[in-house]
């Protein structure tokens, strides 16, 4: 009798939680789902109950995929009928390095389409790795009356004569953000297309762009849009063109110059100087183009309040990147080029105590006989002195394990780690041993580690370990290394967090590529070029799970049975249609 009652008091009990849940009130609801701006919080509060799920639907107004053939823009449409703002990426990353063939897709025109149909309300677009031509571009400006920001990363397929479009039709642009992109660049007339009653811009980003600018259109805009707060600029403007342009921005929180070589008379770099020193919310500066020596102390008085410096266009010696750093107490986050060398990464060790993030770029990467670089020396140094890094990238020529192990057990608390040793397959330089020992380092050490990029000469025990430790790794990226199928099935069947596994120039074949059965589905996508799989291998794969696409890229006059390049990726949207010939689809 009693265990009766207990078990009906137990289900009353249930059944009041279930409907306390469902009931919860909408107004207190909203308001919680106000607050959440991580795309990862709101999905996981869609999937609480049928009535938050529609909450959230109906609420969402920003999107972001990060593979647009995950998912078709008409379930997109369904789910969400009041975006104002996405953010889509495309090809896969490793079309950064010419490995993905032309014409490969991610085409953002049939995207545009139904947007306008659905969501001609639509206020910011922003892509990667995307495709898209002048007449997209067109259709863009003219489809969104309330068009407001455009952001292009890395995408191709269109001009300057697009740009022109944008600059013409919409009237409401706040950001033009236009970065490191396959552009056909027709000269700098497009600024010119801007109203001249137009005052609303906020964010102008041209930097990558090659051509002539026309000036006075540029001055002009950048006169009347008294909310401007980024401006990059690109390597045609002169010193004397960006201290025209301060005098009239003196507002800008983040400023990329223009070239930083050109021939200035004494009174020219006094009102540069004062210009400068006149911006006093600047917080981000890039460009410097070319940067000479003997102009950089133009830059102190804008360098107090720096929290993100980038150099990566400037080949900076050390003595030139100690004296700027020592006026940058505040820096956060650095980029530069290895002509610093091991000299100038200790002066970052030394001035830089609060710095959070360094990239160290090859200025010259296909020189094998370089003398100028840097080396573990400097890795080392940096660490001791920048105990708050958690994020690196850096290229090198030389690597050792107790120097990675000396750095990770300096700096625990690395989210991303990503080591480039430029010569594949190279041993610790000292010892002549694998780098296994480095790696491992890495993985027991830094906990929270999100994001790992191995190098050198590496056996299995690299991946048993990040397997056995790295629990919280959400991307690996692995070129020329591995001994054998067992350390890609070590990776697989241990990192429960992984979301994208990006592999080339390994020995991994169709059994480490079938060992991923269970777990593909719960990532975004898997990459594999110049490994050992087959064609049988990826069919075997479509066939058992045919919840993924699985493409294949084919080399002209490559084995039949091999499969040169492939591209694995959850999808509900099915197979896609616009695969080019060099592109099967199994």
């Amino acid at each position: 009798m009693e265990s009766s009652e207990l078990k009906r008091s137990k289900d009353s009990a249930n059944s009041h939680e279930s409907t306390r849940k469902s009931s919860f009130p909408d107004e207190v609801l909203d308001r919680v789902l106000s607050l959440l701006k991580s795309h990862r919080d709101r999905s996981s509060v869609s999937i609480v109950c049928k009535d938050w799920y529609n909450a959230e639907r109906l609420s969402r107004t920003h999107v972001f995929i990060g593979n647009c053939y995950s998912v078709s823009p008409e379930i997109v449409a369904r789910r969400f009928p009041k975006i104002r703002s996405v953010t889509l990426k495309g090809k896969p990353r490793f079309s950064d390095f010419n490995l993905v063939p032309q014409n490969w897709g991610a085409d953002i025109h049939a995207w545009l389409v139904v947007f306008a149909a659905k969501y001609p309300f639509l206020e910011e677009l922003r892509l990667k790795r995307m495709a898209i031509s002048d007449k997209s571009l067109e259709f863009l400006a003219l489809s969104f009356p309330n068009f407001k920001a455009l952001s292009l990363l890395s995408c191709d397929g269109f001009s300057t004569n697009g740009l022109a479009a944008i600059a013409t039709h919409c009237k409401n642009l706040t950001e033009l953000d236009i970065q490191e992109n396959g552009i056909d660049d027709k000269g700098g007339g497009w600024l010119s297309c801007f109203p001249e009653c137009f005052t609303s811009l906020e964010v102008l980003n041209f930097a990558n762009l090659t051509s002539e600018i026309n000036f006075d259109a540029l001055e002009r805009l950048v006169s009347r849009c008294k909310s401007m707060r980024v401006l990059k600029l690109n390597r045609s403007i002169s010193l004397e063109q960006l201290q025209r342009l301060l005098v009239s921005s003196p507002q800008l929180a983040e400023l990329g110059t223009g070239s930083f070589s050109q021939g200035l008379t004494f009174q020219q770099h006094e009102e540069l100087e004062r210009s400068l020193s006149n911006c006093k919310n600047i917080h981000t500066l890039s460009g410097l183009w070319e940067a000479m020596g003997i102009y950089l102390p133009a830059l102190y008085p804008a360098c107090a309040h720096l929290t993100f410096l980038n150099l990566s266009y400037a080949a900076l010696q050390s003595g030139e990147l100690a004296k700027l750093l020592t006026h940058c107490p505040q820096l956060r986050c650095l980029w530069v080029l290895d002509t610093v060398e091991d000299k100038g990464l200790e002066a970052i060790g030394l001035n830089c105590p609060l710095l959070e993030e360094l990239r160290v770029f090859p200025a010259d990467p296909f020189d094998e006989d370089i003398i100028h670089g840097v080396t573990e020396a400097g890795f080392v140094a940096v660490s001791f002195g920048c105990p708050r890094l958690h994020y690196v990238l850096y290229f090198c020529r030389q690597m050792t394990n107790a120097a990675v192990a000396t750095i990770v057990q300096n700096c625990p608390d690395f989210t991303h780690f990503r080591l480039c040793i430029m010569n594949p397959g190279q041993p610790d330089y000292l010892t002549n041993e694998p780098m296994d020992e480095a790696f491992g380092a890495v993985v027991k050490t830094c906990t929270k580690l999100q994001r790992l990029s191995v190098s050198g000469l590496l056996t299995n025990l690299t991946f048993e370990n990040i397997g056995r430790y790295a629990k919280n790794l959400e991307t690996l990226s692995v070129a020329f290394a591995g001994s054998s199928d067992w350390g890609m099935q070590c990776v697989l069947g241990g990192c429960p967090k992984l979301r994208k596994l990006e592999i080339r120039d390994c020995p991994f074949g169709n059994a480490a590529l079938l060992s991923g059965l269970e777990k593909y589905e719960s990532m975004r996508s898997l990459w594999m070029s110049a490994c050992n799989v087959t064609m049988n291998g990826c069919r075997l794969l479509a066939r058992e799970m045919p919840r993924l696409n699985v493409e294949v890229m084919k080399e002209d006059g490559s084995d039949d049975s091999q499969a040169d390049k492939v591209y694995v990726y959850r999808s509900i949207a099915g197979p896609r249609r616009d695969a080019p010939p060099s592109v099967l689809t199994l």
